[in-house]
């Protein structure tokens, strides 16, 4: 699931339109911007606001549910979520209100801060990542978290949810802070993909080669 964070198997994919083509590349395992953690967004302006925008256009065009600004080759401390088409329960609490998901998603998450309570209780699921096409493995995460974060125009707000919507951001901050979905994989999961994620490398570094010829 990314992630980013791509769909788990069996929930289904955004059919929010688009409105343009993607504008920003996906980057891909193993390039050196997915182990460099993220800046502290300090400048809110329009700038931000139009990498937002097309943070969040990007992910819906690749079918994501979230998106980490390491993923289009910036290392900030920035992502955007969007669940508004996930067939999957959860439940959130933003500023101490629930409003419907159509009132404050896209999301954009900008410094984002996680805190999981004592005794949370922790639930495995199959997660993919749109920097790892095709590649997928069961994680096991928190259920439930609280973050605290600042949406594009700088303003602070507090974030209560779990399920899939904690999943999601988990996904995401750990992207922020250099930390890939595969490095929290079980080690018998990890080895059923390890053989994927060498030739996803060697890809990479391949087109990598070819670019700069």
């Amino acid at each position: 699931m990314n992630q980013s964070i791509d769909l788990p198997a069996g929930i289904r994919r955004p059919t929010l339109p688009n409105i343009r083509p993607m504008s920003l590349r996906i980057v891909h395992y193993n390039e050196p911007v997915l182990r460099t953690k993220g800046e502290k967004v300090i400048t809110f302006d329009a700038a931000l606001a139009e990498l937002a925008t097309e943070m969040v256009e990007t992910m819906h065009e690749a079918g994501g549910i979230g998106l980490a600004a390491q993923q289009v080759g910036r290392p900030l401390q920035l992502c955007v979520v969007d669940l508004r088409e996930a067939d999957a329960e959860f439940t959130w609490e933003i500023d101490g209100a629930r409003p419907p998901l159509d009132l404050f998603m896209p999301l954009v998450l900008a410094n984002p801060k996680l805190s999981v309570a004592p005794g949370t209780s922790e639930s495995s699921l199959e997660e993919g990542c749109l920097s790892f096409p095709k590649i997928r493995g069961e994680i096991t995460r928190p259920e439930a978290i609280s973050v605290k974060f600042q949406d594009e125009r700088g303003v602070p707000h507090q974030l209560a949810c779990d399920g899939l919507f904690a999943r999601c951001i988990q996904h995401e901050i750990d992207h922020l802070n250099c930390v890939l979905f595969i490095e929290r994989m079980a080690r018998a999961t990890r080895a059923e993909i390890d053989e994927a994620v060498k030739t996803l490398a060697r890809e990479t570094k391949a087109a990598a080669k070819n670019k700069s010829s």
